[in-house]
């Protein structure tokens, strides 16, 4: 439209251009996010005087990073999965990464160790979960087919 030799265009805007983030890459950063945060919940533990020691062993530091980017990969695999063949990959992954979370603390609760190692040990597993899957299953479509 042209009035007095002044055109207007229509504002280019976000919608216009969208930009997506792979899942492997939002995946990736929240695995280094979640690894960071239990590494530091385990140290935070263990200079308070907490024993993350399991059967006179102590959990090295490093295994909570690594135990978390290890859950975190085989958790992206899964979103991979299910984004590709679920009809409702989101809602099925929110539900099947719970169902795991439960069960990531079963061995916190069988394998004797001191009350304290076990509260910090249950914390890291939902501060990971926590972390995770939010942001992974924001990446997912709610539908499919």
């Amino acid at each position: 439209m042209s009035i007095s030799g002044y055109t207007t265009t229509a504002p280019v805007t976000a919608a216009t251009s969208p930009r997506t983030v792979p899942l492997w890459r939002t995946g990736g950063l929240a695995a280094i996010a979640a690894a960071l945060a239990t590494t530091g919940i385990a140290a935070v533990a263990r200079s308070a005087g907490v024993s993350l020691d399991i059967d006179g062993e102590p959990i090295p530091l490093l295994g909570f990073a690594q135990m978390t980017l290890l859950c975190s990969a085989i958790g992206l695999v899964l979103a991979v999965a299910l984004r590709r063949w679920a009809a409702k990959p989101k809602r099925t992954f929110v539900a099947v990464t719970a169902v795991l979370t439960v069960l990531s603390v079963v061995p916190d609760v069988l394998v004797p160790m001191a009350p304290s190692t076990r509260a910090v040990l249950m914390l890291t597993h939902l501060v990971a979960a926590a972390i995770v899957v939010p942001l992974v299953a924001g990446r997912l479509p709610a539908r499919t087919r």
